[in-house]
């Protein structure tokens, strides 16, 4: 049986994150990363692939490029988690076993869901920049519209960067409004309001409303009708719920998601499919020597890259002090950043907590739409995320140790 001091399951940002800070930490360690694929990509630049801003490559590198310096790589994956045997299957039947375990295999996409959208995905119209594979589409769909309804959804929580559902409407938006277009932009959603953290909703609401976009909340995308070009929808209204049948000349849509099966169906899952791990240590709650962070971790908090930066010292601290035999004093404060582009050339640097407050990295208003701030998404985050982040520089103040 393969052994590992520190087994890491995924290779993506998060996994990647605190494998670097590990090495950085204590370069001695044995730490190994189980992750199949050989391309890794920059996720949170989808949006503006499917904006015309950025291609596909871009946001693409070799995996092998970014494991950090003496990691050992398993290009495998995981078929079965065994936590009281202090091991892990691969899809190839290896065991390894570990002294400590961290699970960041992200979230999976659950297209299939929605009925119809697997077979129109790609065509007609039918676009979505959660998938590498289509996320170009979205642009070609954009330039292509001619006008009538430009229908863009959003799936039940928890998904990757909540945000990202509504950011392409309003470049979408931008697009139609430039070419004079008739152009009915609708952003239908199945969360209740336009964002969680009220302090940003609001100035979300007057984005909406000077866009003049549609914004239908408690809308939940259940079927697509690719022969009619529709969207069937299931609405909650109260204690009660309709079907709400939309047209479509374009329709973006963001799938459900949830953790991958070998999580969900393991000992290490919570009532959801999540790891279940502690919201402050990022320990898992039966299992002490699990841990986890990333999308697939059991946290109330957004699912963005921008968390695994808070998150990745805090697990990196609490695990070298179980290792050494000391209490876990580093606490996550449910940091998370979406950077809310509201237009080519606008952006909400929405930063925040558990407690849904602002916790801004700028000496700016944080609600306000800046082109600063559309300047540090183009351009400054992706170089922060991969010379920085995926290198192990420690994100400088999410590490709030004692604090609960």
């Amino acid at each position: 049986m393969a052994h590992h001091q520190i087994l890491i399951v995924g290779g993506g940002a998060a996994g990647i994150t605190v494998a670097a800070q590990l090495k950085r930490a204590r370069v001695g360690l044995d730490v190994a990363i189980l992750e199949p694929s050989a391309d890794h990509y920059y996720q949170p630049g989808w949006t503006l692939v499917g904006g015309g801003v950025f291609s596909l490559q871009d946001t693409h590198r070799a995996e092998r490029d970014l494991i950090p310096s003496g990691v050992h790589w398993i290009q495998d994956g995981a078929a079965a988690f065994e936590p009281d045997h202090n091991r892990v299957i691969t899809t190839s039947g290896t065991a390894i076993s570990y002294e400590a375990l961290i699970v960041a295999t992200g979230l999976k996409l659950c297209w299939d869901r929605i009925a119809g959208l697997t077979e129109a995905l790609g065509q007609g119209g039918v676009c979505s920049n959660y998938s590498k594979d289509h996320t170009a589409y979205t642009w070609e769909a954009i330039q292509n519209f001619k006008g009538g309804n430009a229908v863009f959804t959003c799936a039940p929580m928890p998904i990757k960067c909540p945000g990202a559902p509504q950011k392409i409407a309003y470049l979408a938006d931008d697009v139609f409004k430039k070419k004079k277009l008739q152009a009915n932009v609708i952003y239908a959603t199945a969360t209740p309001g336009i964002f969680g953290v009220p302090v940003y909703a609001a100035p979300l609401r007057e984005v909406v409303k000077r866009k003049g976009i549609d914004a239908r909340y408690n809308h939940v995308l259940t079927a697509v009708r690719a022969d009619k070009k529709e969207a069937v929808f299931k609405v909650t209204e109260g204690e009660s719920s309709r079907e709400e049948v939309i047209p479509y000349n374009l329709l973006h849509v963001t799938p459900p998601m949830a953790a991958p099966d070998v999580v969900a169906e393991s000992p290490l899952a919570n009532g959801a499919g999540f790891v279940e791990v502690d919201q402050f240590s990022l320990q898992h709650v039966r299992f002490a020597n699990v841990f986890s962070l990333g999308d697939v971790s059991g946290m109330p908090n957004s699912k963005t890259a921008a968390a695994v930066r808070g998150q990745a010292p805090v697990l990196v601290a609490n695990l070298l002090a179980l290792l050494d035999g000391q209490p876990l004093e580093a606490a996550y404060d449910g940091y998370s950043c979406c950077p809310l582009i509201t237009g080519y050339g606008k952006t909400i640097m929405a930063e925040f907590n558990y407690k849904q407050e602002p916790v801004p990295s700028f000496p700016l208003d944080p609600t306000k739409e800046r082109w600063s701030m559309w300047f540090v998404k183009r351009k400054i985050l992706p170089a922060l995320y991969w010379n920085r982040m995926l290198t192990g520089a420690q994100h400088e103040r999410r590490f709030v140790p004692g604090v609960r």
